[in-house]
């Protein structure tokens, strides 16, 4: 029997960091044995809210350093298909296909669409923004994909994905399997300043590809109970950025679980939790370090991965659209 497919991906809009780890490259690792794999990375998607020149221009750099944070992070392209998006030209094809299907109350009703907005401070909302989970369905739907490993602030936008593939599939017959979300053990990490989740445009990410001198910097930093002073004032844990990290990226439980004890009767410092945070963070993205120094020593790996990609998702694609183009009567 062939394996269920997974299609999930990034903007490149620079580096990943932690929040895409839990968010989505985690479960990625997890399951690249059980599912059939496919990663995009989606450079279109970043012409929503960042069409102008300079920002084009930088995207070259910015996809060569998310393949190598997969490839650091460990997905392996025997395994899995690492493509650009717009290297299918299907994508767009599929996109107007299925932007008939959807009206726009509906796509308006999007909740991250808005957020996204406000981010990139658009006073109105782009035509293409607007249209960005039809975007997305292409995406999803051309490998024909079972499964996509989100983060919870992009449920919203796969939900219309289930939409499109579930109307065509009624209109049409049955072409497409209606994708399920799968969000990540910690669903939102929260940004190093407290305020909102980790994001590379708000400058509150500690990234997959920091030194350990940064991340102690960004860690030490970090925001943590306001109300609390002094270290003998009895703290907040719940809701505390620090032990939010700590119960994510500290495996060693016990140390968690006694500084949250220590945190709450006014028995310990900041610093003392920071530090053991930041050395945590640190033993985590040591391996990831070095996976990375050794890519960085052969720059031409990520192209012949890419190349490789790009051809396997163009093949799926086109027989996807092969099967859309049959089931809807359009010559081609």
């Amino acid at each position: 029997m062939a394996r269920k497919r997974i299609l999930t991906g990034d903007r490149p809009t620079g580096p990943l960091h932690l929040g895409h780890y839990v968010g989505s490259v985690q479960n990625r690792l997890a399951l690249q044995d059980e599912y059939e794999c496919f990663f995009i990375v989606a450079d279109i998607h970043t012409l929503t809210t960042r069409p102008e020149r300079p920002h084009i221009a930088e995207m070259r750099g910015n996809i060569r350093a998310i393949v190598a944070d997969y490839l650091a992070c460990g997905i392996d392209p025997e395994r899995s298909v690492m493509f650009v998006q717009s290297a299918v030209p299907e994508t767009f094809e599929l996109t107007t296909l299925l932007s008939m299907l959807v009206s726009v109350p509906r796509l308006e009703r999007v909740p991250s669409l808005k957020d996204m907005a406000n981010a990139a401070n658009l006073d109105v909302m782009p035509y293409g923004l607007l249209g960005y989970p039809v975007l997305q369905a292409a995406d999803i739907l051309l490998p024909r994909a079972h499964l996509v490993p989100v983060g919870k602030d992009n449920e919203s936008q796969v939900e219309v994905s289930r939409e499109l593939a579930r109307r065509f599939n009624n209109l049409y017959g049955e072409v497409f399997p209606e994708p399920e979300v799968l969000i990540g053990d910690v669903p939102s990490l929260v940004g190093t300043d407290g305020g909102a989740k980790m994001s590379k445009s708000l400058d509150n990410a500690i990234y997959l590809s920091d030194d350990a001198k940064t991340v102690d910097r960004k860690v030490m930093g970090m925001f943590t109970d306001p109300n609390r002073v002094r270290a003998d004032i009895p703290g907040r844990v719940e809701g505390n950025p620090v032990f939010i990290y700590h119960d994510a990226f500290n495996p060693d439980t016990a140390e968690v679980d006694d500084l949250k004890s220590r945190y709450r009767e006014g028995k310990v410092g900041d610093v003392e939790v920071k530090k053991k945070l930041a050395g945590a963070i640190n033993a985590f993205l040591d391996p990831i370090r070095a996976r990375r120094a050794e890519i960085a020593g052969d720059e031409q790996q990520i192209d012949r991965i890419l190349t490789a990609g790009n051809e396997a998702a163009r093949t799926e694609a086109a027989a996807t659209m092969s099967l859309v183009r049959s089931a809807m009567g359009i010559a081609g």
